[in-house]
């Protein structure tokens, strides 16, 4: 499978260390209540199909990436810098 780093271009994945889903960037506020926190911990999607997930450069420049990719056919769909995300969606 290949990545492409919005800083560094298209890579092979093994450049890159897989966090999980892209969840981790909807993180609750520190007030929130104790559901939200269990939520947030412990409830995971599996979905088969299209996913966003968090991908750390290693061995490239350090970036945080979300990558949008088809689970059952590992094709990449898109790839954004998880800063940039998290700024679309006001954080």
């Amino acid at each position: 499978m290949r990545i492409t780093c919005p800083v560094c271009g298209e890579r092979d994945r093994r450049e890159f260390y897989y966090q999980g889903a892209a969840v981790a960037l909807d993180r609750p506020l520190p007030d929130a209540n104790e559901a939200a926190w269990d939520d947030y911990v412990h409830l995971r999607e599996n979905p088969a199909g299209v996913t966003r997930d968090l991908w750390y450069h290693e061995a490239g420049c350090g970036a945080w990436i979300v990558v949008t990719r088809d689970t059952v056919s590992h094709e990449v769909l898109g790839t954004m810098l998880a800063a940039d995300v998290r700024a679309e969606a006001g954080a």
